[in-house]
């Protein structure tokens, strides 16, 4: 550990000296790295396959041995659609507007004296992530593209892929000049410590994974912290809700890829529809694999010999990752409001209604990071937002919130140009007045 210790300290350093080198580069270099980036990942996928292949047949044993989930055997997985829509959520990032630089305010303080409001990018960003080896692409491309040097520190589930993608990605940013300091992988468990402990070299530590590893990294770090906890995330079904839509909603919102955090887990369903709703609902949910924990209440409504089980009250707290939805039957909509509130993690959260005024009030009251009307929850997605890619998603209140792109990794400095002007000249009774005049 004390080795390790000092070996990522001076990583961290050299990529803060990196970080000053990339924010000077002219945005044409960085988009430059991102699209020799791209064509790294659709010409050298070969290599990239090869090396996820061996850490699929690891992970199958894993799975078989019960140390590792199908739903992150699945997330792990890579192919050839998966490194073409990377290659494109590549470009997607590097045509979008360059952040650093951009002046957000000016004002006139008095006759020659200006002030600037001007972004910046943070610096170093440490990012942990499980499973998901397209996460280093998403996550390099974006603090590549904002100025931000970045260590990495994949799962060991993902060990091959990672490496393959880093020594893709390296390459192709070195052809582009970007210094090579600006990007590092790290593998070790013990370099995860260390990283936490760089409080004076890191700007940020972005951890992606389970609440396990959200928890331990904000529990263990003076560095401020980016990230969610968990994904509860809810579809509220209302009773002025088209029930055709809203079980197509239900059933893209769990089982179309039920492993990430924006899938749906709780189902709430109003009780003047349940009736209605829900056998339809959980017949169609137990013919895609979904194992349906229901209310007393939702049971009833799901009819006689429904294939559903009883919900337990912690079902209503616990992000499945998996092909399990709970099912509760509300009231109104306050109480739909008030269990979202209550027990989910400001995720997404979404309602399907036909009522302008339900979904007025749902996006008002829901104090999550996406609420959503008449859509599924897998919507909340960087690239489909069109940032390019996320660096993950933030639940928190603070800048930023939600899928988090381009414009969380930058913040602002206030530059002040004068002519020699001094605060003694605004004080005392001969005050000269400030114009605080905006300009353009």
């Amino acid at each position: 550990m004390p080795e390790r210790a000092g070996v990522v300290r001076e990583l961290a350093r050299r990529a803060g000296v990196a970080a000053r080198e990339l924010a000077r580069m002219p945005a044409a270099d960085r988009n430059r790295a991102l699209e020799g980036i791209a064509r790294a990942l659709e010409d050298g996928a070969a290599p990239i396959l090869e090396a996820n292949a061996r850490d699929l047949a690891a992970a199958d044993a894993l799975v078989e041995a019960g140390r590792l989930s199908a739903a992150a055997r699945g997330r792990l997985r890579l192919d050839g659609d998966k490194l073409r829509s990377l290659a494109a959520g590549v470009r997607q990032v590097a045509a979008l507007e360059d952040p650093v630089g951009r002046v957000t305010l000016s004002t006139e303080l008095d006759e020659g004296l200006r002030l600037d409001r001007v972004t910046c990018p943070l610096g170093v960003i440490g990012v942990v992530f499980e499973s998901r080896p397209d996460a280093l692409v998403q996550i390099a491309v974006l603090c590549l593209k904002s100025g931000n040097a970045v260590l990495l520190k994949g799962g060991s589930e993902a060990e091959h892929s990672n490496r393959a993608l880093f020594a893709a990605l390296r390459c192709a940013a070195a052809e582009a000049c970007v210094p090579a300091d600006a990007l590092a992988l790290l593998e070790s468990r013990d370099d995860v410590a260390a990283l936490l402990e760089a409080e004076r070299d890191v700007d940020l530590i972005v951890p992606r994974g389970s609440n396990a590893l959200v928890r331990y990294v904000q529990d263990h770090t003076r560095i401020p912290v980016l990230g969610h906890a968990e994904g509860l995330c809810h579809v509220y079904v209302d009773r002025a809700a088209d029930l055709a839509r809203a079980l197509a909603i239900t059933l893209d919102a769990k089982v179309q890829y039920p492993a990430v955090c924006n899938a749906m887990e709780t189902l709430l369903v109003h009780a003047d529809v349940a009736g209605a709703f829900l056998p339809r609902a959980v017949e169609a949910l137990a013919s895609r694999g979904v194992e349906v924990r229901a209310d007393p209440a939702a049971a009833a409504a799901s009819g006689a010999g429904a294939p559903v089980v009883p919900a337990a009250a912690a079902d209503w707290d616990t992000e499945y990752g998996d092909l399990v939805l709970s099912v509760k039957v509300v009231g109104s909509l306050e109480e739909a409001i008030a269990h979202i509130n209550e027990h989910g993690s400001r995720h997404t959260d979404a309602i399907v209604t036909e009522d302008a005024e339900a979904a007025s009030r749902f996006c008002a009251d829901v104090d999550s990071a996406g609420v959503f009307v008449n859509a599924s929850t897998r919507f909340a997605d960087g690239y489909r937002y069109g940032f390019g890619a996320e660096l993950g998603i933030s639940t928190g209140k603070l800048h930023p919130r939600g899928p988090v792109g381009l414009e969380g990794l930058v913040s602002y400095k206030y530059r002040l140009v004068g002519a020699g002007h001094v605060v003694a000249d605004y004080v005392g009774p001969r005050a000269r007045p400030f114009t605080h005049r905006p300009l353009a």
